[in-house]
């Protein structure tokens, strides 16, 4: 018998969109929003995190239409809107009205958006390494966006994501998400995401400044010190507008703070929500 795939979790059809995502525990509802790196998924993203919130919260982690094992429907236009669109509609098929978002990256960006276009359903805002502002393309995310599938570039993206260099060096880890890079459909829809020129992408995920200091749910910002992908001045800019927010910088830390700090990160997340 074929080992079961630990990134495939439960389905719900999300307006016609056949929605995979994975969920846990009980109590106040907590959706985990991943990032856009090549081969992602929920449970890739947030896997380290699931279980040790889910002692506290209702946590529902999705794949996001076009991403993990959620369906890429033919001829599909990938855009904030219609991202939004899915994560609202995917929320309303659980029956959720309010729900607290943790948005990673990419989709820190999600995060933002649907917290000034749906603030009466926002609860609580966490962002991690968040993109959602305009700022230059770092070389970084130019990496990530333009990955063209192999082994060898899987292993440099690894270093670029990671501080750690035992978790930059990790062969297992690197052939791990190669492999889910190339599933079938995967990274056809990754390569229609953001193309060249990236810095279009940078702006097509971004929320006006204006709108984002409009934002009133209780936020906390949370950001590595050494993160290459997405700039720290990101986390002192959201900071700055938003008036209701917290910032917390880790040392030591690059792009994937879930996983490099994952304790910890828990631990400061579940304690604001409980705030």
């Amino acid at each position: 018998m074929a080992e079961e795939n630990p990134e495939i979790g439960q389905s719900i059809d999300v307006n016609g969109i056949t929605t995979n995502y994975h969920r846990m525990g009980s109590g106040e509802p907590v959706f985990l929003i991943h990032g856009s790196g090549p081969g992602v998924s929920a449970w890739a993203n947030w896997r380290l995190i699931l279980p040790s919130l889910a002692e506290r919260y209702d946590v529902i982690a999705p794949d996001i239409v076009g991403f993990g094992f959620t369906d890429r429907p033919d001829g599909y236009e990938y855009n904030m809107e219609n991202w939004r669109t899915h994560l609202l509609g995917f929320a309303d098929a659980l029956g959720l009205e309010k729900f607290s978002l943790v948005g990673n990256s990419f989709g820190g960006g999600l995060a933002i958006s649907m917290a000034v276009h749906q603030p009466e359903r926002i609860d609580k805002l966490i962002l991690m390494g968040a993109a959602g502002i305009s700022f230059p393309l770092t070389d970084g995310l130019d990496a990530v966006w333009g990955y063209d599938p192999s082994l060898e570039n899987m292993q440099e993206l690894m270093k670029v994501f990671a501080w750690s260099e035992e978790l930059g060096n990790n062969a297992e880890l690197a052939r791990m998400r190669y492999e889910a890079s190339i599933r079938p459909g995967f990274h056809e829809s990754f390569s229609q995401m953001f193309p060249a020129p990236r810095q279009n992408g940078i702006e097509d995920l971004a929320t006006p400044e204006d709108q984002i200091a409009g934002i009133t749910a209780p936020t906390l910002i949370v950001h590595g010190r050494d993160d290459k992908v997405i700039p720290l001045d990101n986390a002192y800019r959201f900071h700055q507008l938003i008036d209701n927010s917290q910032l917390h910088v880790y040392g030591q830390c690059g792009h994937w703070t879930q996983i490099e700090k994952a304790g910890e990160f828990s631990q400061l997340v579940a304690n604001f929500l409980a705030e």
